[in-house]
């Protein structure tokens, strides 16, 4: 069983910044892509970023330049560092690995919430 862990939502000003984390545990035989996911009130889930084994990442347009995605294999962990953040930004946010044999596994989600 692969459980992932997330920390780092709050509640911060616009313009504001944070850092989510993300750890995966458990029978973990190979992780392809991590990434992170949000969905606001009301509206769909949607990527925000991905980064591959191999480093290359993927942003959503609204995030560029001010999301950064990183990864730690060793730690089986992936990071979203979150600069001037946006009331917009408002969701939760999932994190999300795929593994070789399992699939997609998603974490529960954190809360980010950016007051104006």
């Amino acid at each position: 069983q692969v459980q992932l862990v997330e920390s780092g939502g709050g509640l911060v000003q616009a313009g504001g910044s944070l850092r989510l984390s993300c750890a995966a545990s458990g029978s973990i035989f190979s992780i392809n892509a991590m990434g992170w996911y949000r969905q606001a009130p009301g509206k769909q889930r949607e990527l925000v970023a991905d980064i591959t084994s191999g480093g290359s990442t993927n942003y959503a347009d609204s995030m560029k330049g001010r999301f950064t995605i990183s990864r730690d294999n060793a730690k089986n962990t992936v990071y979203l560092h979150m600069n001037s953040l946006k009331p917009e930004d408002t969701a939760v946010y999932y994190c999300t690995i795929v593994l070789t044999d399992l699939g997609y596994i998603w974490g529960q989600g954190t809360q980010v919430t950016v007051s104006s």
